[in-house]
């Protein structure tokens, strides 16, 4: 017998689990599901922290039967594929279950097969990552003596775009403090045009750059690793644009081979690897284009299946896949599915494409890019009160923020699905 839940979420992450706490809030009668096989729930915006060193590994994960929501049903197993027109999913182990409407917030998945040598220099440790073992990074910059330390990412989605480039400034922080950064050429490395495109954080970040003399390389975009000779190949996408910032006396051993190809010897290679929608998103009929999940940019209704809704990294929608866009987008969803089911019709409230990226620059400082679809920076008035005037500059307060205020909020009002 197939099981039915009146609201049916996959995913337990940010977006599935605030998205049933703020239903149940609303109506603690609501009969939800929540399909999520793993066991815990971590925190990861603090893996940048502990990546660098400044944050505990355990504090970020909690075991997920203290997250699943108090009145929702836990259900321990994998999607397999959907059939929206029958209005219900398949999964690995429980097998059909049916649904009255249904939340897609999975997250995505890490796919470093898509670069190649990529899966070899993450299990034997050549390469490292903030995304998949923030403990290693950490060893590696400890452990670095000198030489090229590679900061880079995919041209791929990822979760938040801003983390390569922070790990890549605590990285020549760290250095600096270490009296190694004579010995060292730190090389980010991007496949976008600009390190940062909200104008305000673009040129902190800027002065950032040229203070720990890193070497910015936009443009670049990463598809080989050889392992054996530690060298990473890039293609360069826009090579007559490539107005790269080369700092006087450098001796970064860089070498075009043609067909704007570079390639460039690495000591330390961090990377952040490309990343997907899970296989049975990508495979579904409810994917765009581009395999990920095709949802309304305001309602975040699915664009064909009107009692559809998804949110968070899955979703395809023009902005910063963050935690912080979450937080905006489970209160539109809520809504929507609340007014559908006591007055069958949508609400009216719009996402905007808000999202939020904190930006550290360095041990005890930080920046807070905040902005919205057109890429405005729409900084929280709420940051008056900590006496932060400026976010868009580096300041002491908003490290404080990263490192203690926002694991707070997140376990104890996300989580718990309330106002922020």
């Amino acid at each position: 017998m197939a099981i039915h839940h009146q609201i049916l979420i996959i995913g337990g992450g940010t977006a599935g689990i605030m998205t049933a706490a703020q239903l149940l809030l609303k109506n603690k009668s609501l009969d939800i599901g929540i399909i999520e096989p793993k066991e815990i729930h971590y925190y990861q915006p603090a893996w940048t922290l502990v990546g660098a060193g400044t944050y505990n590994l355990k504090k970020t994960g909690r075991p997920m039967i203290r997250i699943i929501p108090k009145g929702a049903k836990w259900i321990k197993d994998y999607v397999t594929s959907f059939n929206p027109k029958n209005n219900s999913i398949y999964t690995k182990k429980t097998g059909v279950i049916s649904y009255n409407y249904l939340v897609v917030a999975p997250g995505l998945v890490m796919a470093p097969e898509l670069i190649e040598g990529l899966p070899e220099a993450l299990e034997t440790g050549i390469a490292c990552s903030n995304y998949i073992n923030p403990k290693h990074t950490w060893s590696s910059i400890k452990n670095f003596k000198g030489g090229n330390a590679v900061f880079t990412q995919p041209t791929t989605p990822i979760k938040c775009g801003g983390a390569p480039q922070k790990i890549a400034y605590l990285a020549a922080d760290y250095f600096k403090k270490n009296n190694l950064s004579d010995k060292s050429n730190v090389i980010f490395a991007t496949p976008g045009s600009t390190i940062f495109s909200v104008k305000p954080i673009k040129e902190t970040l800027m002065k950032v750059i040229y203070k720990y003399g890193i070497h910015f390389k936009p443009f670049y975009a990463p598809f080989k690793i050889d392992i054996d000779n530690k060298v990473i190949y890039f293609k360069n996408t826009h090579p007559n644009e490539n107005k790269c910032i080369i700092m006087e006396g450098s001796t970064l051993n860089e070498r075009s081979t043609g067909n704007s190809i570079i390639e460039i010897p690495f000591d330390m290679l961090h990377i952040a690897p490309p990343q997907t929608a899970p296989n049975f998103v990508r495979d579904s009929v409810l994917v765009n284009d581009t395999g990920w999940l095709d949802v309304d940019h305001q309602s975040l209704q699915h664009t064909k299946f009107k009692n559809i809704f998804g949110l968070g990294d899955v979703a395809a929608l023009p902005t910063a896949k963050t935690g912080a866009a979450i937080r905006k987008q489970v209160p539109i969803v809520v809504n929507n599915i609340t007014l559908l089911l006591s007055h069958n019709k949508l609400g009216t409230k719009s996402y905007n494409g808000y999202s939020s990226c904190p930006i550290v620059t360095g041990y005890g400082k930080m920046t807070l890019a905040e902005f919205d679809y057109k890429g405005n920076f729409t900084p929280d008035p709420m940051l008056k009160k900590m006496l932060v005037f400026n976010s868009s500059k580096e300041h002491w307060r908003l490290w404080l923020l990263k490192k203690y205020g926002l694991p707070y909020i997140y376990w104890n009002k996300m989580m718990k699905g309330k106002d922020v």
